[in-house]
């Protein structure tokens, strides 16, 4: 009993371990998914600040690059001008009106004329109780450096009207030197508004890090990190302001894009982007900030939601499948007896499965012998063919060769009475002629026995000029007993296609032959020999200006036995349609050529 009871204690203890140890996974698991939830909603944030940043960039670029026309143009002006050269002439009172006509269209702050001693003479303001005009303003970082550089930019208050602003002037020169400056005060009040409207928290800072344009008035003129004591000395300068304190803004980095500020008094977390103005404003920076609490916050309670659930769902599904073992192991017995009994069947199936293999691999024998044999009388077919067309042949072949060796008797007629009167070099002329007509007469008799050879199955590179040129010296003697007309289009001699030469020969003394005889007897016959070149194939065509072909024949040209001649076998066509196919290509009546018959064969196009 007592060792019962420790082994009971033991179990418990064990599985109090296991217990902790699976809470403490999970709750890892699920507090990690939660924060890859929040870095990826971060991200998101990030991208749609991106997004967002160029658009709040852009309305400060454009209010100042439109205000800093206005200086540049009124520098030029002639009323400018002659007010500053000659300024007793009266023409104060029409020069503030222009000035103030234009900053109402511009929606300028102030525009205003300062002479060469830094003295105010017009004014858009003139007359009101702010007005500019008689100040002096030579202390003023616009005019001192607009009259040395020619331009200048300055963000600060307001001397008379305390408020903040970007001042920008443009110096006035004059035929003996600079006469004045024109300044543009522009107080971004519109784009601050636009900023604000957005919804996000927008910001510009100079050089030393210091507010200036903000959608958060309260952060003007304070800065993000503390600022050193020459820093605030240089600030307080150039913004005009001898007491500035310059407070820390409630905005604090914690790395990455992440921030912590208080724009309203409470403390919210952000995601922050920032660029600078470049050119348009130098030394200027400009950060947006977007609120991050409520989506980081949501996407993280998701993804831990979605995680726990998950999990659960896999211990239900754990717990189910413990549950099946137990059933799938009773259920292993009798499927154990089952299979067995089932090995049985297969073995007797197996067997009448291996008779009946065994039957259908002899029939596939048989009918591969019988593949075979319809290939052997195929290629049979096709020498006959050739062996007819050589005997269609014969006699326009024994025609050339009979005129060569008529030759031959005359030269050695004429050899034997040059020798009897003692003329060796034109004996030695004539014995030359008879050597170059018995070479034409080896030709001939080489392109007959290379044609009635039996064609091999190789499939290789073949110049089809010489293909052509082969065909038509087979046919030579029936072309000119015809007296039919030979028009070939000759292209690149080295132009190939992949073939046999024998069998493409044959296909080609084929179409020829059919050509002859459709033109037989015509007085203008015609036969057309054609190549055209495309991407990949190359296009032999043969077109005679014959009678044509009726429409039943053309519907079954390439059938066996169909023929249009009175003593034709009607196998030609079919066979070299045939060699075609072998060949990798085809062979085609063409259907657009009006007169006569046109027969195309299509081979690939070799390298």
């Amino acid at each position: 009993m007592n060792f019962r009871g420790r082994s009971a204690v033991g179990r418990f203890l064990w599985l109090a371990v296991l217990l902790v140890l699976l809470g403490s996974a999970i709750g890892f698991f699920v507090f990690a998914t939660g924060r890859i939830a929040g870095t990826r909603a971060e991200s998101v944030l990030r991208d749609r600040a991106l997004a967002a940043r160029p658009l709040a960039a852009d309305t400060l670029k454009g209010d100042i690059e439109k205000q800093r026309l206005i200086p540049r143009v009124l520098a030029r002006d002639d009323a400018v001008q002659e007010m500053l050269r000659s300024p007793r002439t009266g023409g104060q009172a029409a020069l503030d009106d222009k000035l103030r006509a234009i900053a109402r269209d511009a929606a300028s702050s102030v525009i205003y004329v300062i002479n060469s001693e830094g003295t105010t003479v017009a004014a858009s303001n003139a007359g009101e109780p702010t007005s500019f005009v008689g100040r002096d303003y030579r202390f003023r970082h616009y005019f001192a450096e607009a009259m040395a550089t020619g331009m200048a930019t300055q963000y600060a208050l307001g001397n008379v009207s305390a408020r903040p602003g970007l001042f920008l002037s443009s110096r006035i020169d004059g035929p003996d030197g600079p006469l004045g400056v024109v300044v543009v005060k522009v107080e971004l009040d519109r784009v601050e508004s636009s900023w604000r409207e957005s919804g996000f928290i927008v910001f510009t800072t100079d050089e030393r890090g210091v507010v200036l344009s903000t959608s958060v008035p309260q952060w003007r003129f304070g800065a993000p990190s503390p600022l050193s004591e020459e820093e605030v000395e240089i600030s307080r300068d150039r913004l005009q302001m001898p007491g500035g304190a310059f407070e820390r803004v409630p905005l604090s980095y914690h790395g990455g894009n992440l921030v912590t500020a208080s724009p309203t008094g409470k403390t919210a977390g952000f995601v922050a982007v920032s660029q600078d103005l470049g050119k348009v404003v130098p030394g200027w920076q400009l950060s947006l900030l977007i609120p991050a609490d409520a989506e980081i916050s949501a996407a993280m309670m998701r993804a831990r939601a979605t995680t726990l659930l998950a999990l659960v769902l896999v211990g239900v599904v754990v717990f189910v499948l413990v549950r099946r073992r137990r059933a799938i192991r009773q259920r292993q017995e009798s499927l154990a007896r089952m299979n067995a009994e089932l090995e049985h069947r297969v073995h007797l199936r197996t067997s009448e499965l291996r008779r009946s293999n065994e039957a259908l691999a002899a029939e596939i024998a048989e009918r591969e012998n019988a593949e075979a044999r319809v290939r052997r009388l195929r290629d049979e077919l096709a020498q006959a063919n050739r062996l007819s067309i050589l005997g269609q042949i014969a006699a326009g072949v024994a025609h050339e060769i009979n005129q060569p060796v008529t030759a031959i008797r005359t030269y050695a007629e004429n050899a034997t009475r040059l020798l009897q009167g003692d003329r060796p070099q034109e004996t030695a002329g004539n014995l030359k002629s008879i050597i170059a007509i018995t070479g034409r007469i080896g030709t001939i008799t080489e392109t007959l026995r290379s044609f009635s050879r039996r064609a091999t199955g190789f499939v290789g590179p073949v110049p089809a000029e010489e293909a052509i040129d082969g065909a038509l010296s087979l046919l030579a003697g029936r072309v000119r007993e015809s007296g039919a007309t030979i028009e070939r289009t000759r292209t690149d001699l080295s132009l190939m296609v992949m073939a046999s030469c024998i069998r493409l020969e044959q296909i080609l003394v084929n179409l020829l032959q059919n050509s002859l005889d459709a033109v037989k007897g015509l007085p203008e016959a015609r036969i057309e020999i054609a190549l055209a070149v495309k991407s990949e194939t190359v296009a032999i065509s043969v077109r005679d200006n014959g009678p044509g072909l009726a429409p039943e024949i053309r519907k079954s040209l390439f059938m066996p036995f169909t023929t249009s001649k009175q003593k034709g076998l009607g196998l030609g066509l079919a066979i070299s349609a045939e060699i075609a196919q072998e060949l990798g290509g085809s062979l085609r009546l063409d259907a657009d050529h009006e007169n006569g018959a046109s027969f195309t064969i299509e081979l690939r196009r070799a390298e």
